[in-house]
């Protein structure tokens, strides 16, 4: 089974990341070298390398792979300090682990964080940092961080974040109602108070939700 998930894997490289365009080597790299089917429930492992989202739980998702490459790209690896919000699985971190020195990631739904948690340490990936928290605050005492990504759409883009941007970094997330029109739009910060604003196109992402969720 694990030589057919490596095919799959390879597969997926070639045809849903190549082939539209992501070239980075470094990230091509990180994307073959991540086993996805330890990320996505046992019942949906058969679906681990399929082009589209996937559920986890707790109303979230793991991101579809295209949508990881290319973020992970547009971050501009290689890299030191990471901000990740919104671990879900933990996918996007492990494969940022392979771009970055060190990642530190914010999950809002404290089951996911400690499921992740468990699952990057059981994998070997010692370089993620995860904590349960709301992702809207950062991790002001890790910043500034080089780049900040986002797996969940922001109708703003929280002032912490900005804050904890370095000069140069990359601010990667969809913005946009939660059930209406997104966009991928990467910041880079230019200076003190200056960024530069860009789009990638449009998206489909769970919202961004501030706090923690109340008790079930």
């Amino acid at each position: 089974m694990a030589d057919d998930a490596a095919a799959e894997r390879a597969r997926m490289v070639e045809r849903q990341l190549a082939a539209r365009g992501i070239g980075n080597p470094a990230v091509l790299a990180a994307m073959g070298a991540i086993p996805r089917e330890e990320f996505v429930p046992p019942a949906l492992r058969h679906e681990a390398y399929a082009d589209g989202p996937l559920p986890i739980g707790c109303g979230q998702t793991i991101s579809q792979p295209y949508i990881v490459a290319l973020m992970a790209e547009t971050a501009g690896p290689p890299l030191g300090r990471v901000l990740d919000i919104g671990t879900g699985s933990g996918y996007a971190a492990a494969v940022m682990a392979r771009l970055a020195r060190e990642v530190f990631s914010v999950e809002r739904h404290p089951p996911l964080a400690e499921a992740a948690r468990e699952r990057l340490a059981r994998l070997g990936i010692l370089n993620v940092h995860v904590r349960a928290g709301d992702g809207m605050l950062g991790w002001p005492e890790e910043a500034p961080f080089d780049a900040i990504l986002c797996a969940a759409a922001a109708q703003e883009i929280p002032a912490a974040w900005r804050s904890q941007l370095a000069v140069g970094g990359r601010l990667v997330l969809p913005v946009g109602p939660a059930h209406g029109a997104q966009e991928l739009r990467v910041l880079t910060r230019t200076g003190p108070d200056s960024w530069a604003d860009r789009t990638l196109g449009a998206v489909a992402f769970v919202p961004l939700t501030a706090g923690l969720p109340g008790p079930a």
